[in-house]
C-alpha cells in the first residue's frame, strides 16, 4: 500500500519537511551524526505501513539492519546504524513506494561534553502556565482553553512570558531554570500543568512553537542559565495519539481485572517481603483514568523514549533532565535508560524523583549505589525528598533529643548512605506541596532559615517560584492554588515580581534578601565544593560549617524568637577569637571576639578570614 509521510511542519522546526499530511508521522523527527550509540530506531506511522519492506538508498556510514511491525497494521519500525563515517545530509528510505527524506544533522561543537546543572548552581522551578503571559496565541484544535478564574483550568502563561522575565530568574541569583513539561497536553480539562503528555515531540500550541522553546533556551544561555527539561517516562495522557491505534495491546500497563491504579507503595522495590503482586500494582497501575501507564519493558517503546530523551537533549543543548515518578517506571528500563543518556553525555545531570521520606530509598536509584539486591542506577542525582521533610519539621517541631533542629543534624548525618550526597536536589517546595510560607505559619524569619539552609548546605538547592514573594497557599494540598500565578505576569496585575510595583514591604524585603542570598552563593566556590561540618544543636541553635584548606564558612540558623549569643569556643576547630568575619547578608566585617550574636528568628552566614 502507497503510504505518505511527514515530519510535521511543528515538530521540525527549520528541517525540511517531507509531505503536507500531518496525520503520517516519523519519529524521531531527525537524528544527528557523531552519536556514541550508532543505533537508531524510526518509528512510522501510517495507513497499512506494518507490511511495507523498507530500502535504504546508499549512503556512506548509514546502514538499514532491519524493520519489524508491532501488532498494529499501521506502524512500522525500521533499525538503522548511523556509523562514525557517516556526513550530515539526507537519507532516502523507500517504504512502500514513499520516498522518506530522512534529516541527518550535525551535532553543535561540544555536545557531548557539555556540562550539566550541579552543586554550583542554584535552580528555579517555575510552571509555564502560571508565570507569565507574553504573546497572544491561537489555540486552534486545543481542547481546553483559557480559564484564569479556574484555579485547576489554564491560565495563558506561555513561553514569550517566560522569556521576557528570565532577567528576574537570572538577577535573583539562580543559574538554572526548570519549568514543568512543556509538551502537549490536549486534554479536556486540568491540561495546564504538562505531566499528561498527547505528543512527546511538540511543545503545547499554547506555550509556543519548537522554535519558541529553542529561542527560549538561547536567550537563557545568554543571562548564564541551563534549561533543565521535565520528561516524564512512566505515563502519556489518555489522549495521546497513541490511545486511538495502540502500536501493541501491551504499549500500556492494563491489568485483566480492567482499570487498576497504582497504590503508590513504593517501598516494595526494595522490600525483601513484598508480595509480587504489590510490586506489580505499585509500577503498572495507573495514576489516574487520563494518565494511561506505559510499559517500558515493550523494547520498541523503551527506545524511543531513550531516543526522545536524546532528542531533545542535542536539539535544544539542555543543561539536565529532571524526570518525573522515577521509581514508577520499569526498573530495568530505567538502568538502560539512563546508561544510555550517560554515555551520550558523561558530564550532563539528570535529577529523579523519587518521593521517599527514607534516605535509603532515595539513595538506591543514585548512580553509583552498591544495593543489597545488585540493582544498578546511572542516574546521578535524586530529589532530596528526606531532607526536605526533615527542614519542614525541625521549623515547626518542637527542639528535644529527636526532633526540630536534630532533624537537620540527623538527616545530613545520614548522608553515608548516598554515594553522592552533594549531587541531591534538595528544594523548598515545588507544585506538588504547599507552599513553604504557608507551611511555616507566614512566619518570615522560618522562611529565611530554611532558604538561608537550603543555599548552604552540601546540596544543589532548588527554589519554587514565588517563594520570594512569600506566596501563599493551603497547608493541604491544593494543586490549582499552588501553582498561583506570579504577580505581574498578565496585563493588569495590580502587583508585579518583575517591578516591583503593589508589593508589600515584608515581600520587597524578601524579594531583596533571596537576591542577596543567592548572588552570594553563586560566587562562592566553598558552597558549591567545599566540605561540611555540623554540630549537634543547642538551645535552638544550629552550627554548621562549609570549608576547604583556603575558605571557611559558618553558618548559624537561630530558631528561637529571642536574640543568642554564641559561644565560639565549642567551635574552636574550625574558628577562633581574633579573625576576621563578613557578614554575608548584612555586609558588615569584623572582628570576632569569643561570642557572636545572632538576631531572633533569623540565619547568620559569616565569611571568615584566614
Amino acid at each position: 500500500m502507497r503510504a505518505l509521510f511527514t515530519l510535521a511542519t511543528a515538530l521540525l522546526m527549520s528541517l525540511p519537511t517531507l509531505a503536507a499530511e500531518p496525520t503520517h508521522r516519523v519519529e524521531p523527527p531527525n537524528w544527528w551524526v557523531g552519536m556514541r550509540d550508532t543505533s537508531l530506531q524510526l518509528m512510522l506511522h501510517g495507513p497499512g505501513i506494518a507490511d511495507a519492506q523498507p530500502t535504504l538508498a546508499p549512503y556512506p556510514g548509514v546502514t538499514l539492519k532491519g524493520s519489524h511491525r508491532a501488532a498494529s497494521a499501521n506502524y512500522l519500525f525500521v533499525d538503522l546504524v548511523v556509523g562514525p563515517g557517516a556526513q550530515p545530509g539526507e537519507l532516502q528510505l523507500q517504504v512502500g513506494g514513499t520516498t522518506l527524506r530522512y534529516p541527518l544533522l550535525a551535532r553543535t561543537p561540544g555536545s557531548a561534553e557539555r556540562q550539566g546543572f550541579g552543586p554550583k548552581d542554584a535552580l528555579y522551578l517555575l510552571v509555564p502556565d502560571r508565570f507569565a503571559k507574553g504573546a497572544d496565541l491561537g489555540q486552534a484544535g486545543m481542547k481546553e482553553g483559557t480559564h484564569r478564574a479556574d484555579p485547576n483550568g489554564r491560565h495563558g502563561g506561555d513561553l514569550a512570558g517566560m522569556r521576557q522575565h528570565l532577567g528576574h530568574i537570572a538577577g535573583l541569583g539562580f543559574t538554572q531554570v526548570w519549568p514543568t513539561p512543556l509538551v502537549e497536553n490536549n486534554s479536556e480539562q486540568y491540561s495546564y500543568h504538562g505531566y499528561a503528555a498527547t505528543d512527546f515531540y511538540r511543545i503545547d500550541p499554547r506555550f509556543g512553537t519548537n522554535d519558541d522553546f529553542g529561542a527560549f533556551v538561547a536567550e537563557a544561555r545568554t543571562k548564564g542559565l541551563g534549561v533543565i527539561q521535565d520528561i516524564v517516562l512512566n505515563h502519556i495522557g489518555a489522549g495521546h495519539w497513541w490511545m486511538a491505534d495502540l502500536p501493541a495491546p501491551d504499549w500500556v500497563n492494563q491489568s485483566p481485572r480492567g482499570y487498576t491504579e497504582t497504590h503508590h507503595a513504593r517501598m516494595t522495590l526494595q522490600d525483601p517481603y513484598a508480595s509480587p503482586s504489590d510490586r506489580q500494582r505499585f509500577t503498572d497501575g495507573w495514576f489516574v483514568p487520563g494518565m494511561p501507564d506505559l510499559n517500558q519493558r515493550r523494547p520498541e517503546l523503551a527506545t524511543y523514549l531513550t531516543q526522545m530523551t536524546l532528542w531533545w537533549i542535542e536539539r535544544y543543548g539542555l543543561s539536565g533532565i529532571r524526570t518525573d515518578t522515577y521509581s514508577y517506571s520499569d526498573r530495568d528500563f530505567l538502568t538502560r535508560w539512563s546508561a544510555r543518556v550517560m554515555q551520550e553525555y558523561p558530564r550532563l545531570n539528570i535529577v529523579g524523583e523519587e518521593w521517599s521520606p527514607h534516605p535509603a530509598v532515595v539513595a538506591y536509584w543514585q548512580r553509583g549505589k552498591k544495593n543489597h539486591d545488585g540493582y544498578v542506577s546511572h542516574t546521578p542525582s535524586m530529589m532530596d525528598f528526606p531532607m526536605n521533610s526533615a527542614l519542614l519539621a525541625a521549623l515547626t517541631e518542637n527542639d528535644g533529643a529527636f526532633t526540630g533542629l536534630n532533624r537537620l543534624y540527623e538527616g545530613l548525618a545520614h548522608d553515608f548512605v548516598y554515594p553522592a550526597p552533594a549531587n541531591l536536589v534538595l528544594f523548598d517546595g515545588n507544585h506538588d506541596t504547599p507552599r513553604l510560607f504557608s507551611l511555616l505559619k507566614k512566619d518570615v524569619g522560618l522562611t529565611k532559615l530554611a532558604l538561608a539552609y537550603i543555599a548552604t548546605t552540601r546540596r544543589i538547592p532548588q527554589v519554587f517560584y514565588g517563594t520570594e514573594l512569600l506566596m501563599e497557599s493551603p497547608v493541604e494540598r491544593d494543586d490549582g492554588r499552588v501553582r498561583a500565578d506570579m504577580p505581574g505576569g498578565w496585563p493588569g496585575d495590580k502587583a508585579s515580581a518583575f517591578t516591583g510595583a503593589g508589593l508589600s514591604l515584608e515581600q520587597r524585603d524578601m524579594l531583596d534578601w533571596t537576591r542577596r542570598l543567592f548572588n552570594w552563593r553563586k560566587g562562592a566556590g566553598v558552597i558549591h565544593d567545599g566540605a561540611l561540618m555540623q554540630y549537634a544543636p543547642l538551645e535552638g541553635v544550629y552550627v554548621f560549617f562549609r570549608f576547604d584548606s583556603a575558605r571557611t564558612v559558618m553558618v548559624v540558623l537561630n530558631k528561637n524568637d529571642k536574640p543568642a549569643e554564641l559561644a565560639l569556643a565549642r567551635f574552636a576547630e574550625r574558628v577562633l577569637p581574633g579573625q576576621r568575619a563578613r557578614d554575608v547578608l548584612g555586609g558588615q566585617t569584623q572582628k570576632l571576639g569569643s561570642s557572636v550574636n545572632v538576631p531572633a528568628r533569623s540565619p547568620l552566614i559569616l565569611e571568615i578570614e584566614r
